[in-house]
């Protein structure tokens, strides 16, 4: 384990020369920035850096890096792997200031922004010129598009519109030497070199500081419908999805929510509209989008044709804005509800769509051998289920002996279905000791080699990713 250099008054002096009194020491900011929404984890900075430019990125990481200060880059801190925690202290590297939205492209359909602004304050932006920036994290409303850079962020509308990566064209990267680089070009074909823009995206800030985003966009639908299926049996919804896939339909959001998931966000935002019995066992929210609504109601229709094939409850179809506002708000407060209903764990297990009943399965099995209890929802469309664990009324003892090893089986589950271990929240340092699981030992080192490359004092964002020895 790499000892790092602890700050001392001549560091902060520095720092201050640079950001001037954005650069803060005191205990509460610390301690404000010592955690992320990743379970009840906390590792306080040494200091917290605040900068508005790339030239004063590019003057800390250049000290950080000549005398041994690590660095942890951050955002909103809404990520749920603890990617933006300070494990070794150092510096907390803040990009909130670079909060801007550069240009809106209308010609060519792009858009440059900064990596601090909200995801949905950019989609709001480009909506307002008919434009559409489809990934939809749960966290929208307050995370930050780098951040989703960082993560590989995916969402409801990943099933039809594919996920961050499938829209970013070029990045501006400050390296931590202190060199300024732009990774791609502004373009939607590029067979210029290796693909340096998608080697950033999803690299959990291991890399690089990204401090400018290109962005592809593309025409706003429109219209869309949405519907809300109970099930009486969960692997029977779970079974329902591939099959509407299997029958050529392409929802703009197919979410799965176990009853009790379901159950708990109606009590988070107190709705009394929706209707949920006990007898359901689950629900998937299905949404078609376009721009002829006549065709999504001949999508509907066919949804409705596969369905009959299961044992369903009756169909509640979203009668305007409002409903449809109000069903998607359930889904997007699920995550939140869990959190709050008992300390957990939560997994972020992807296989192919149509392992997505074998993967419940084995969820509820592995729970049932362990001692724990799951509520599960997720972006069912992509295979992308979340897991979240229990802690109820399992020992502490239990809870901390047991429970890893629950998360090691499960995951070599996973990987035998096919899939892997995180589908959108990121490696992080929570998942980061069952890296070999998915991969092999040379796989591993060659990823650990390209991190030395970008970062050989490896300074930037330690403790994440690989298993340390």
């Amino acid at each position: 384990m790499k000892k790092y250099t602890k700050i001392n008054s001549e560091h902060i002096s520095f720092f201050k020369e640079i950001c001037g009194t954005r650069v803060h020491d005191d205990s509460e900011i610390l301690h404000q920035y010592s955690h992320d929404e990743t379970e009840d984890l906390s590792f306080p900075p040494e200091v917290v850096i605040k900068p508005n430019t790339v030239e004063e990125v590019s003057k800390i990481l250049s000290y950080c890096n000549s005398t041994n200060i690590c660095v942890t880059p951050a955002g909103a801190r809404t990520g749920l792997s603890g990617g933006a925690l300070s494990i070794y202290g150092g510096v907390l590297l803040s990009m909130e200031l670079f909060n801007k939205i550069i240009e809106i492209d209308e010609k060519n359909h792009q858009v440059i922004t900064e990596p601090g602004v909200i995801t949905q304050v950019l989609q709001d932006s480009v909506k307002e010129k008919g434009l559409f920036y489809p990934p939809d994290p749960a966290s929208k409303g307050s995370c930050f598009i780098g951040g989703n850079i960082s993560e590989n962020s995916g969402g409801p509308k990943a099933v039809k519109y594919g996920v961050t990566k499938d829209y970013v064209l070029n990045l501006e990267v400050v390296l931590t030497d202190g060199s300024i680089i732009w990774t791609g070009a502004n373009v939607l074909k590029n067979a210029t070199g290796y693909n340096l823009t998608q080697l950033i995206v999803g690299s959990e800030g291991t890399l690089g500081i990204v401090t400018k985003i290109v962005l592809k966009l593309i025409p706003h639908p429109t219209q869309d419908l949405l519907m809300l299926v109970p099930f009486y049996d969960a692997t029977k919804a779970c079974e329902a999805v591939a099959a509407i896939f299997q029958a050529g339909i392409t929802p703009s959001g197919l979410e799965f929510m176990e009853n009790d998931a379901l159950l708990l966000a109606k009590k988070s935002v107190g709705d009394s509209t929706i209707v949920v019995k006990e007898n359901h066992a689950a629900h998937l929210l299905i949404e078609v989008d376009g721009f002829e609504l006549e065709y999504l109601m001949v999508e509907c229709e066919k949804i409705m044709v596969v369905l009959e094939k299961f044992d369903t409850d009756d169909i509640l179809f979203a009668e305007n804005q409002a409903q449809k506002e109000a069903l998607w708000q359930l889904r997007r407060k699920v995550g939140e509800a869990v959190k709050y209903h008992s300390i957990y764990k939560e997994e972020d297990t992807v296989v192919p769509r149509f392992e997505l009943p074998n993967l419940l399965k084995e969820v509820k099995r592995i729970g049932k051998n362990y001692g724990f209890e799951s509520i599960c929802y997720g972006h069912a469309g992509d295979g992308n289920l979340h897991i979240n664990i229990l802690k109820g009324n399992l020992s502490d003892e239990t809870w901390e002996s047991e429970l890893p090893k629950a998360i090691r089986e499960l995951f070599e589950k996973v990987v035998q279905l096919g899939g892997t271990l995180s589908g959108e929240h990121g490696i992080g340092y929570v998942q980061k000791n069952y890296m070999d699981i998915a991969f092999p030992e040379v796989t591993l080192n060659l990823m650990k080699n390209i991190k030395t490359i970008f970062d050989p004092n490896h300074i930037l964002n330690p403790g994440k990713l690989f298993p340390e020895n």
